[in-house]
């Protein structure tokens, strides 16, 4: 089973977003037959069949088995991965970005579905991926955003300056810096 699924075509997100078939994939996160799964949900066999195998067309869920019960042949299958992620260009971009600059929200949104896709295609099957998230809150006075913004280019352009060679294995970095509204007890 993969970490996730990044969905980026219209046919698989519309095979995807019908309420019964999110059940049937929430109940797949382990092996089960469409009999078990109709079992689970309370619904048809062949009600569950049927969407069984338009997320199997679709590479949302897999069979991973079969066995034969009373000389029928029933599939075993299993969700294809543990999320699925849709892609913001599923709906597209409405209308045209005002800005490419760095300090848009336009470009934030634009980063962070590359980071999404790029994560996505990340090929698990490696032991000891490597990998860091670093999170943390800062607090910024108007006056001192564009302060702010040198030293946090400066600082990287140097990290980029001094770790940009072509040895070793490759990786990017992003680093998005926006506005939240904290959690009020």
């Amino acid at each position: 089973m993969r970490e996730v699924i990044y969905l980026d075509s219209v046919e698989q997100a519309e095979v995807l977003l019908k309420p019964q078939r999110i059940e049937i994939i929430r109940a797949l996160a382990e092996p089960a037959t469409c009999a078990d799964v109709a079992r689970l949900l309370d619904q048809s066999p062949q009600r569950v069949n049927y969407h069984v195998k338009r997320l199997v067309d679709n590479g949302l869920v897999r069979q991973i088995a079969e066995r034969t019960v009373r000389n029928l042949r029933e599939g075993i299958y299993q969700a294809a991965a543990r999320s699925y992620w849709l892609s913001p260009r599923l709906v597209g971009h409405l209308g045209v970005r005002r800005s490419s600059d760095a300090t848009s929200l336009g470009h934030l949104l634009d980063l962070t579905e590359e980071v999404q896709r790029d994560v996505a295609g990340i090929d698990l099957s490696y032991p000891d991926l490597p990998s860091l998230g670093i999170s943390g809150q800062i607090w910024i006075h108007p006056d001192r955003r564009a302060e702010f913004l040198t030293e946090l280019q400066t600082t990287l352009q140097t990290l980029f300056t001094k770790y940009g060679g072509r040895e070793g294995d490759p990786f990017k970095l992003a680093v998005a810096c926006y506005p939240f509204e904290e959690d009020k007890p």
